[in-house]
């Protein structure tokens, strides 16, 4: 079994419905779901806000690979068209895979530029820092430790006041 971090934002659409969407799409993977964020957009401030959240995910068979694969495949459902030249540009849907542990706890290191693990820059971002925090407080990000001391580190803690919980938005299933 693998168990992953995955990170969920979207501010083109019904950004809402593009998130609830992943996490159906991920079925019973999924072990866990943050609230819904809205979090400033980053780099090219000349878009909305986003919405974002984080999914702990379990599998049984799955690999670190299989997660990306889920991840693009969120992606796509939710007509996510990537522009090379606008790397942090708008988009439906963005699912990132932040962390993948091994049945026993280890974690999943890979220097792939395709599936760096854990995620390269995820210790810098508020916007996956909180609300991870949020589901798993005692949670720790291979390599750099307690996602709550992240938090406070002078590189993350400005950002963590533009990240505020949409209490009216849901991301549990309605059924």
């Amino acid at each position: 079994m693998t168990g992953a971090v995955l990170s969920i934002g979207g501010n083109l659409g019904d950004s809402h419905a593009h998130l609830r969407a992943a996490v159906e799409r991920l079925g019973t993977a999924v072990v866990g779901v943050s609230g819904v964020y809205r979090t400033p957009p980053w780099g090219d401030g000349a878009q909305p806000p986003y919405l974002n959240a984080v999914v702990l995910v379990e599998d049984r068979t799955a690999t670190a690979r299989d997660w990306l694969t889920r991840a693009r495949a969120c992606e796509a459902a939710g007509g996510r068209v990537r522009d090379p030249d606008r790397r942090f540009g708008p988009r439906t849907l963005d699912v990132d895979v932040i962390a993948v542990w091994s049945d026993d706890g280890t974690p999943v290191v890979s220097g792939d530029p395709e599936l760096t693990l854990p995620h390269p820059r995820a210790h810098l971002r508020a916007f996956v820092l909180v609300p991870w925090h949020a589901v798993r407080p005692d949670a720790e990000l291979p390599g750099y430790g307690p996602i709550a001391a992240l938090l406070t580190s002078p590189e993350v803690a400005a950002d963590v006041a533009g990240v505020t919980l949409c209490p009216e938005l849901s991301l549990e299933s309605m059924e």
